[in-house]
């Protein structure tokens, strides 16, 4: 959680912000995160960072584009150095609000919030941070998504349940609310509205700006067609891969790749590490000559960097047990081997 006095500064730098721009990442907790900060503020634009593992320099013409005078940074670890750096030759203020551990120091003039840094801890994902910050009790639905989305029970979850019943189910399991509720729904129309044209992600951070609740969203209208059709494109395309993803299980390890023009790996292995648990979940997406993975399991993060650690450009980062990796799909068979044979040791180890 942030302090008290955490939550009074970051107020402060969004009451003095006249034109702030948003970055957050591409997913519900980023998007979520965003949504707070600016409906309490009720200024500045949202720019959903695309790039991994860093928001990256190329970036920053955004802040020009805009003409923005403050720099928020959500749900982003890392950043890359030339990004902080043209934003320490403008003299920009930057405030990043997070809640992985980055493993990188941060530059001395930025405004860094993410309480596990200070207290060693687990914290709540960004939204739950943000909605510490805005307190707007009519954009509790946006925590809850945001929150759930990140497999976090929030303690607010009680009286959101209390006004919509019909969209929650008794309990204080997470990914049980997410993956058996109307809330899960919710979360996969925010993640899948991300995954879609610059012009329809524009359009849709612009309806969801003023949607005044979880129906305005849920309930298809001339405001929200295209979120909806977004929403059934990816969806059909999803249920296809789930249902193939889960035919391959067996052992401890459930390894699923896949191609195409469409990466929504991490949403695979969420709901894949929901229906199996205790299992490791690996999802890799081939992209040309690169991969991205989503990992899921009991201290995975350790794992996938001891594996990938002399592959050629790969790159990993995240939480202890939920990471996102990139490797080159020349490696992608000794990546596969080495992650099947550290379990398989594991396995006989528990003999």
């Amino acid at each position: 959680m942030l302090t008290k006095e955490q939550i009074s500064e970051i107020r402060e730098h969004l009451d003095r912000a006249q034109n702030p721009i948003f970055f957050f990442d591409n997913d519900s907790d980023g998007l979520c995160s965003f949504l707070l900060l600016q409906r309490f503020c009720e200024k500045g634009k949202g720019v959903p960072i695309k790039s991994f593992p860093d928001l990256s320099e190329e970036y920053f013409r955004k802040v020009h584009e805009l003409n923005a005078d403050y720099i928020f940074i959500l749900d982003k670890p890392l950043v890359s150095d030339g990004f902080f750096e043209k934003a320490r030759e403008l003299n920009m203020p930057v405030v990043c609000i997070d809640h992985h551990d980055a493993g990188k120091k941060i530059p001395d003039f930025v405004n860094y919030y993410n309480p596990t840094v200070s207290t060693n801890e687990k914290s709540g994902p960004t939204t739950y941070l943000c909605y510490q910050v805005s307190q707007k009790k009519e954009d509790m639905w946006i925590a809850v998504v945001g929150c759930v989305a990140d497999k976090f029970f929030p303690e607010f979850y009680h009286s959101f349940r209390k006004e919509y019943p019909d969209l929650t189910i008794d309990s204080e399991d997470a990914f049980e609310i997410r993956y058996r509720s109307r809330i899960g729904k919710l979360t996969n129309i925010f993640s899948f509205a991300l995954k879609d044209r610059t012009t329809n992600v524009v359009r849709m951070m612009k309806f969801l700006i003023n949607a005044k609740g979880p129906y305005e969203v849920l309930d298809e209208s001339q405001k929200n067609y295209t979120v909806h059709q977004r929403f059934v494109q990816i969806n059909e395309k999803y249920q296809k891969l789930l249902e193939k993803a889960k035919r391959g299980a067996s052992g401890g390890l459930l390894f699923f790749q896949y191609g195409g023009d469409l990466s929504i790996s991490s949403d695979l292995a969420n709901e894949l590490n929901y229906l199996f648990p205790g299992r490791y979940v690996v999802v890799a997406f081939v992209t040309g000559a690169k991969v991205n993975i989503s990992a899921r399991g009991l201290g995975v993060r350790k794992i996938i960097s001891d594996i990938t650690g002399d592959f050629r450009n790969s790159t990993s980062g995240g939480h202890e047990d939920a990471i996102g990796a990139k490797i080159m799909k020349e490696d992608l068979r000794k990546f596969k081997k080495r992650l099947a044979d550290y379990v398989e040791n594991k396995e006989q180890q528990n003999l």
